[in-house]
Formats: structure tokens, sequence, C-alpha cells
């Protein structure tokens, strides 16, 4: 097990943050091979969700962007003015020590990748700020958990606050709402 969840988390890192080191990858590279900005071609989504600026689509097991045998979907949310600016995966259900293994692989994978992460925004995650890249977990209604991973563009603070000053609240509150109830 640790094999496979070894190369499921090194897919996924490698997906949300490009195959090179934050560094040395161009700005304009962004997860899954596509690219941050202006959006001018892209796979039908599952559902389309919209809100002032923000148009959020959502890629279900059944597309191809999210039809890895370890996820439950792919968000990605597009910009008015930025466009793609985020990319969030979700991670299938995993039990107890399944989630244990997969979440340590994947904080491991992060730290060779990014350095050392600090707390991220919501209790429990992580975050590495020079890779944009964000990991927490949400609790299943079953008490499973999925891993979750919010890889953001050079230009997610700008669209964020144009959301903020539409709608009252930041863009991160959308990915707050996919973590679940007492998640700021």
């Amino acid at each position: 097990m640790t094999c496979r969840w070894g190369f499921t988390t090194a897919f996924v890192l490698a997906a949300l943050a490009g195959t090179a080191h934050a560094a040395e990858r161009p700005a304009g590279e962004g997860p899954f091979g596509l690219a941050w900005g202006p959006v001018d071609r892209i796979d039908t989504p599952s559902m389309i969700d919209r809100e002032a600026n923000l148009t959020g689509l959502y890629y279900l097991h059944d597309k191809p962007l999210a039809s890895g045998p370890d996820t439950v979907e792919v968000v990605l949310v597009v910009c008015r003015e930025e466009g793609l600016q985020q990319v969030v995966w979700v991670g299938r259900p995993l039990a107890d020590a399944a989630h244990v293994i997969a979440r340590d692989a994947v904080r491991r994978e992060g730290i060779l990748r990014y350095g050392k992460p600090r707390p991220g925004p919501v209790p429990g995650s992580l975050e590495w700020p020079s890779g944009r890249t964000v990991l927490a977990t949400r609790a299943m209604p079953d008490g499973t958990r999925e891993l979750v991973m919010s890889a953001s563009g050079p230009d997610y603070a700008a669209c964020s606050e144009s959301h903020r000053a539409a709608t009252g609240h930041p863009a991160d509150a959308h990915v707050a709402e996919l973590l679940g109830p007492g998640v700021p």
C-alpha cells in the first residue's frame, strides 16, 4: 500500500504543482498541463457554478480531468479578468490508517518540492507558500476523510479581492465550503 500511495501522492503533487520545482517552472504553468491565465479551450465539465467574477468548473470522476483512481473531483476556478487561477483536487474517501499514510506521503513530497510547510488557513491544513499549494482534509459523514489540495495561480489574490468587493467574501470561502462544516 505504501508504494501505491507513493505513486498516487507523487502524481497529485506533480499535477497540482507542475513537474519541476516551483522556482524552476514558468510562471504561466498550472496543474494538469493547464496554464494560469486566460482560458481559450477547456474540456466540458460535469457542472458549472458562477458567482460574481468566479466560474467554478467541476469535473467529477466521470470526466478525464478527474478520472484517476484516487480522485473524486477536480475543480477549476476561472476568474473573469485573470483567467484560470485555482485548481482544487479532492481525493477518494479513506479510512483512518489509509488517510494518515496518504497525508504523510503528500506532506513529505511537499517538503521535497517546497520546503517545510507552515500551518494552513484551516485547522489541520498545511501550506507551502512558495508553491501556492495547500493540503487539507475533509471529513465525510461515514467517518472517512478525503484529502483536498489547492494550487493557486499568480493572480489569485487580485481575483479574490475582486470577488470580495462584489460579494463580501473572498474567493477562498468557496474552498472552505468544500472542506465542510466548522471550517472558517
